[in-house]
């Protein structure tokens, strides 16, 4: 419901996988495009719980696996790779058979293995093929999901509703995170680029031995600990701008506690990911098709689970206790034809002073979520956020942001397919089989994640747009909304200005001017009297 600038690089992942736009597993990074193994961008996830921001959602996955057998050097056991040459793990690689033999190896076809016969070309071309269809589908569903007409609203002025002190806040606020949000970002560049274009990766975990799902599992954790400590004096820097500001309520050793928690998921999920994917192209030459599939499948499930079994591990959930406002809410969602059967409430106060609300999950996982924070705002106010809640769930934005989010996965998978063959050589690696690729897969998804972050955010800023003309709808009351966005921009110190290349980078909510512009064209078109 905010719009709030984060810059942190690393919060607790304590909020929704995919709330109208996206299937991502790190919901928690606003100002830095970093990149993401399933980041895509998600238009009401709640914003970092202690930090202010355009809640932009990424992950920076720039890690790499390991494989200390490649270019035909002797591994630990003399069997042969996916390219005829020893390899390190013991097991015969892909189909165990020489490249240049007959039936050539799936994984040197599937993974930019030397070009030996027709068959690596036409493998190609059929991926290429489905690339594109998968393309045009992603484009339909996009177009006929995201409301692209919402309202016509008049220009945002900042100066008509906020005071000059205000004002001065929010642009001291963004002068100070602007540099450690474009290092962050600079930082993520940097890192992907490495592991794509160097063999920096593999040799960071080329001494690691076992088995090569092992290696895979200990080359993510090698690799995703060091950029996270690399990482590490950025985050600190920005938790301090954090208490300086007053928004953040958390000590060191509770920052420190959701941080490591939020690796640990991050890692999990990367490992389970990278070891299906390196699986398949070991034992399927077209690996491209059951990796397209697996990564839909996580996608929507990672979505589906997240309410209930990732976010209790940075956030206590409590029932709305009964009252006025928990009869109110119940009662205006039944009258929205929105089936609510709970409020939940999160208790955010114990890392932030921000005010937010979310909506997350689908079908049985779904809630709606208020931060305890916001409980201290007017009454009307709180059921005017939970309206803009219900209008996400009535037009099942996070069921569609999450079929968007399935279909990226799947769209990188194919993608993948055809783009390594390019990288690596430049990465050190024989072919994807190769437990050392998967530095360069994580550096290819990172960038692929942010080169995706603007229009993914474009299609937020829509589907924000019309969840606030369905809570003007419900509640008839542009007065309160007005009310309502002046108090969450103070309170989270929300950028009012936003200059144009933070706004397309990272902005996934219109700014509350525009959003209080919004209301007032509804007033006019509605026959309100104009607040």
């Amino acid at each position: 419901m905010s719009e709030r600038k984060d810059t942190d690089d690393a919060g607790p992942l304590g909020e929704p996988a995919a709330v109208a736009q996206g299937g991502g597993v790190r919901p928690d990074l606003v100002k830095q495009g970093h990149g993401g193994t399933m980041a895509m961008a998600r238009d009401d996830q709640p914003d970092h719980p202690a930090a202010g921001g355009d809640d932009r959602a990424a992950g920076e996955h720039s890690r790499v696996g390991g494989h200390p057998a490649i270019n035909g050097n002797p591994g630990t056991d003399g069997n042969l790779d996916a390219n005829g040459n020893p390899d390190a793990d013991g097991n015969p690689g892909a189909e165990g058979d020489r490249a240049n033999g007959g039936g050539a190896s799936s994984g040197l076809l599937a993974s930019g293995g030397d070009n030996v016969s027709g068959g690596e070309g036409r493998l190609r071309r059929q991926a290429a093929i489905a690339l594109a269809v998968l393309g045009v589908v992603i484009l339909a569903v996009a177009a006929f999901s995201t409301p692209w007409r919402v309202l016509a609203a008049g220009p945002p002025d900042p100066a008509r509703d906020f005071s000059a002190a205000q004002i001065a806040r929010a642009q001291a606020f963004d002068a100070a995170t602007t540099l450690p949000s474009y290092l962050a970002l600079a930082l993520t560049v940097i890192i992907a680029a490495l592991l794509v274009a160097t063999p920096l990766g593999a040799k960071a975990v080329g001494r690691l031995r076992g088995p090569w799902w092992l290696r895979v599992i200990l080359g993510v954790v090698v690799i995703a600990a060091a950029t996270d400590l690399i990482r590490w004096p950025l985050g600190m820097w920005f938790e301090t701008l954090l208490r300086d500001y007053g928004l953040s309520t958390q000590d060191w050793a509770a920052w420190a506690g959701d941080r490591l928690k939020s690796m640990g998921v991050e890692a999990f999920l990367l490992c389970l990911s990278l070891l299906v994917l390196v699986g398949l192209a070991r034992k399927v030459r077209r690996w491209w098709i059951p990796a397209a599939a697996g990564a839909f499948a996580l996608a929507v499930a990672a979505s589906f689970v997240y309410p209930v079994v990732f976010e209790p591990l940075f956030n206590d959930f409590t029932s709305m206790r009964e009252g006025p406002l928990r009869t109110n809410l119940l009662a205006m969602a039944e009258r929205d034809g929105v089936p609510v059967e709970d409020v939940l409430v999160a208790d955010a106060s114990r890392r932030t002073t921000a005010l937010n609300a979310y909506v997350s999950g689908f079908g049985a996982t779904r809630r709606i979520v208020v931060y305890d924070t916001l409980l201290r705002a007017p009454q009307a106010e709180v059921e005017l956020v939970v309206a803009h809640e219900l209008g996400h769930a009535k037009d099942d934005d996070v069921l569609y942001g999450t079929l968007i989010g399935g279909l990226g996965a799947a769209f990188g998978a194919i993608l993948l397919f055809l783009l390594f063959g390019l990288v690596r050589r430049r990465a050190g690696v024989t072919s994807i089989t190769d437990p050392r690729a998967v530095g360069a897969i994580m550096g290819l998804m990172s960038l692929g994640s942010l080169l995706m972050g603007p229009a993914q955010n474009l299609i937020s800023r829509h589907i924000e747009a019309r969840a606030d003309v369905h809570a003007l709808d419900l509640t008839r009351d542009p007065a309160t909304f007005i009310a309502m966005q002046k108090r969450l921009a103070t309170t989270n110190i929300s950028d009012l200005s936003p200059d144009a290349v933070e706004y397309v980078l990272y902005a996934s909510h219109p700014s509350s001017p525009e959003r209080i512009a919004l209301a007032r064209s509804w007033a006019k078109l509605n026959g309100v009297p104009e607040p």
